[in-house]
């Protein structure tokens, strides 16, 4: 088993985070919820999107059941089937709120990746080790998601690609990258923002578990290279020929 605790100082150090990195896991029975130390069940509906905040900030493990989360959440994270009922009700809403109409809403449904059948989630802070995630999520400003991302590329070279589907910023992150095994920056959507209180200056990388130590060496590389977070401002009118010459 990976050392996360490890891990997690080695992120903390090289890009000075914020807040702790979140182990997620999709439970193929509600039942294994039991077999998680010390985990909270919400007594409560919530949007998914306020749970990745409850253990980032507030160091605290949760686990939750199709009861918890509202239908659209509860579809994107594998907690309830996309049915026709549920894709007209959807629908519905967000002709009022995001799109024009009915049909432009179907169109983003019918692209947004969504996560495998389970019966529930737990999410953690990956410092925890309480158990093998399935995806890490790391809350960062913009320099430090950049250097996280051009440490995966260290080594083992491959461009990234990212979504915007829109509303629903789980899906761009979350679930593209579980369904991909590959690394996905999300633009945190007004529901993180309203719900989930994530910052104006704060996005979301969603890594696979097994590319977490790579990123750590990459990191570590660049930082003996004095690539490093925070980035020292040289200033737009000066000459960089020295700078980039050191």
């Amino acid at each position: 088993m990976t050392d996360w605790g490890k891990v997690t100082q080695d992120l903390e150090r090289l890009l000075r985070l914020t807040t702790y990195p979140v182990a997620y896991k999709r439970l193929e029975k509600a039942a294994d919820l039991e077999k998680i130390p010390r985990v909270r069940l919400l007594d409560r509906t919530a949007t998914f999107c306020q749970v990745p905040t409850l253990v980032r900030r507030g160091g605290w493990t949760v686990g939750i059941t199709r009861n918890n989360l509202s239908e659209r959440c509860a579809r994107i994270n594998g907690l309830a089937l996309t049915t026709d009922e549920e894709i007209s009700r959807e629908a519905a809403k967000f002709a009022t709120s995001w799109f024009a109409d009915e049909e432009e809403a179907r169109k983003q449904m019918a692209v947004y990746p969504v996560i495998p059948a389970g019966e529930a989630l737990v999410l953690a802070p990956l410092s925890s080790g309480k158990f093998e995630p399935d995806v890490v999520l790391i809350y960062g400003n913009p320099a430090q998601l950049m250097l996280l991302m051009n440490a995966l590329q260290f080594k083992d070279y491959e461009r990234f690609n990212f979504f915007f589907i829109g509303e629903g910023s789980c899906a761009d992150g979350l679930a593209q990258c579980y369904t991909t095994d590959k690394p996905s920056l999300a633009v945190p959507c007004f529901g993180e923002r309203r719900f989930g209180g994530v910052t104006d200056d704060e996005l979301v990388l969603a890594v696979p578990p097994r590319m977490m130590e790579k990123a750590v060496e990459g990191l570590q590389a660049l930082w003996d290279r004095g690539l490093r977070y925070p980035i020292m401002y040289f200033g737009p009118e000066c000459d960089p020929s020295e700078a980039l010459a050191r």
